[in-house]
């Protein structure tokens, strides 16, 4: 049996999960502190865990900093990815969950099911793309399909876009988003960047917001270039 051929706990695969999302997008490690947060797992318990993925090759990984994947890892990973995305866009689509719902449900479901079942979800709901949230599901051979994006608070000033993902890791910020008209698809134009505050003004469903620069990090939208895009986002 190899290093990383060993049973893998369900926390364990949850730990690899949030893994791969932090390097998806933000292109970093994830932290012990918030791999503890977000599984609700004391800090002596996720040390722990860690240690044991670095032991099996599944992570990189020194105390007190980051974990990242290592091919091995990545390999375990995806198919917990595919899993999870899945799982919360069959929860939205055929069962009436809001976006800000589907997390736990999914964390609680992806472990329980068989490759055969989640197969037929996929055929069933026509081979999505992406989940709710704008993230790529991966397909069954692995592969990604994640397009160039920038966030919506690094967005120039004057210039429109498209949502492309919210992130996931609150659900109060997802239904705030939803109020506003801040979800996958929907059109946004940057007014102006007010530093001074920590805000930034757009325009969404022909509205005028203000957004926390927080709130706007939180946001990717397809990346425009160097040049003006004509469309408007109302």
């Amino acid at each position: 049996m190899t290093r990383s051929a060993a049973r893998t706990s369900r926390v364990e695969e949850d730990y690899l999960r949030l893994i791969w999302k932090a390097q998806e997008w933000e292109q970093r490690g994830a932290t012990p502190a918030e791999l503890s947060a977000a599984t609700g797992t004391v800090p002596s318990a996720v040390t722990g865990a860690l240690a044991r993925l670095a032991k099996r090759g599944l992570i990189e990984h020194e105390p007190y900093g980051p974990a990242t994947l290592t091919e091995a890892g990545r390999r375990l990973a995806v198919p917990m990815v595919r899993r999870h995305r899945l799982i919360e866009t069959l929860l939205v689509e055929r069962f009436g969950y809001t976006w800000d719902e589907v997390d736990e449900e999914a964390e609680l479901l992806e472990h329980a099911i068989s490759d055969r079942f989640l197969d037929r979800i996929d055929a069933m709901l026509g081979f999505p793309a992406h989940d709710p949230h704008g993230d790529p599901i991966p397909d069954r051979a692995g592969r990604v399909d994640r397009p160039a994006t920038i966030r919506l608070r690094d967005l120039p000033d004057g210039q429109t876009a498209e949502v492309v993902r919210v992130s996931d890791h609150d659900p109060a910020l997802l239904r705030y988003f939803a109020e506003l008209g801040i979800v996958p698809g929907a059109r946004v134009q940057i007014l102006a960047r007010r530093e001074f505050a920590a805000s930034v003004a757009v325009v969404v469903g022909g509205t005028s917001r203000e957004l926390s620069l927080v709130a706007a990090g939180s946001v990717w939208t397809t990346d425009p270039g160097d040049g003006p895009d004509p469309r408007p986002a109302g």
